[in-house]
């Protein structure tokens, strides 16, 4: 992928389902000028969603779907996505698994964050798993979105130690504050290549 000509940047949506910490360190991360992407829309779940509130204090436009119908839904969702000419989707938190139609119309173009080391603990629950089946080691992972749930190509990964004391909490928060250092990072990567 490569950036267009002139200071355009990539028109990207954040599809979030909870507290969007990754979302508002991604509309940070696009504010800077090194930042390939800008952050146009905000997709949402979940209408009780805190991370809507970034839409508010940065003035990004937020849109709320209800999963329950998700043909009907994801086709109005990629309504919404071609009127705003969105070229990027980050997931980040987004708790719906997107349809094989959905994901073949943006290929290439859907990344996602996840809070292991990929291909370990696809799915949920990841800090759970790998605490209990004593790892040493968990992290996350930012990777292209495919039709197979948390399975597509690896962009870049982070590490951290898993201690001996180590709640689920405890390393949540650990990950977290890495995802924050990642994802801008991917995003950097994918645009430089």
């Amino acid at each position: 992928m490569a950036l267009s000509t002139g200071s355009n940047k990539i028109k990207t949506a954040v599809f979030i389902s909870g507290a969007g910490s990754n979302l508002k360190n991604l509309i940070k991360f696009s504010n800077l000028k090194k930042s390939p992407i800008s952050i146009d829309l905000i997709i949402s779940d979940n209408l009780k969603a805190d991370g809507l509130n970034y839409g508010k204090v940065f003035k990004i436009k937020r849109k709320i779907f209800n999963f329950k119908n998700k043909n009907k839904t994801e086709e109005k969702v990629i309504s919404e996505l071609k009127k705003d000419k969105i070229n990027l989707i980050c997931l980040a938190g987004f708790m719906k698994v997107l349809s094989k139609n959905f994901i073949k119309k943006f290929k290439g173009k859907i990344l996602n964050i996840h809070p292991s080391l990929l291909p370990k603990y696809k799915g949920l629950n990841t800090h759970q798993r790998a605490i209990e089946n004593n790892e040493k080691f968990s992290g996350c992972t930012v990777h292209y979105v495919n039709s197979k749930l948390d399975s597509g190509k690896i962009i870049l990964q982070k590490k951290v130690i898993i201690k001996k004391n180590e709640t689920q909490k405890s390393l949540a928060k650990k990950i977290l504050t890495q995802e924050h250092k990642l994802y801008p990072k991917a995003v950097l990567k994918i645009f430089s290549l």
